[in-house]
């Protein structure tokens, strides 16, 4: 393919990648609510244990779209019409982004894992949205559950707290920075045109 004819990068994502994102952002806000929540309600009401079910197939959910993620943005990155222009920031700015992404991940990751583990540690079935019970493919010992329930709360609020930093970041790139950075990744393509570059 000659120079001429190749894509320019694009300048917001695409709709794949915004749907991942999303419903991680909304995944992530209400695991963290719904538990607190079911955490003042009286054992064994319909409510709470609704709530706990709900949780668990929104961990699945979440699991799910982590194992999506860095495999379409592999994708994306390799392909010229998907690829997206970096951000116009400065290295320093870049580096942090970087590494908030990455500790996102890792955390979002990690919290998965425990979440899975501490389930199984429960020896008890959980299903996805009531479709289909999820197997036991690792066998946890229950002496570790309140153990792996401690962790998955620390790192929940690791979580959520990182999470507010990355909102509120992108938040000062609208506002006061008033470059794309927020805008990339909005689909309200006619109501928020992206800027033109400079």
């Amino acid at each position: 393919m000659s120079v001429s004819t190749r894509q320019k990068p694009r300048q917001r994502y695409d709709a794949f990648s915004m749907t991942l994102h999303w419903i991680t952002a909304f995944s992530v806000i209400f695991l963290f609510a719904s538990a607190h929540i079911w955490e003042q309600l009286e054992k064994g009401t319909p409510l709470r244990k609704g709530l706990q079910a709900w949780h668990i197939s929104f961990g699945i959910l979440l699991a799910l779209v982590m194992i999506v993620r860095p495999l379409w943005r592999f994708y994306c990155q390799r392909q010229s019409h998907l690829a997206v222009a970096p951000a116009e920031n400065s290295a320093l700015m870049r580096i942090m982004a970087h590494a908030v992404h990455g500790l996102l991940y890792l955390l979002l990751f990690t919290q998965v894992a425990l979440g899975f583990m501490f389930r199984w540690s429960q020896q008890e079935p959980f299903s996805f949205f009531g479709l289909f019970d999820v197997p036991t493919f690792i066998h946890v010992d229950t002496a570790l559950r309140h153990t792996l329930a401690d962790l998955h709360n620390n790192v929940a609020w690791a979580l959520i707290i990182l999470a507010g930093a990355h909102a509120l970041a992108a938040l000062l790139h609208h506002y006061v920075l008033r470059d794309n950075v927020l805008r990339r990744m909005l689909p309200l393509r006619d109501s928020m045109p992206l800027r033109e570059d400079k």
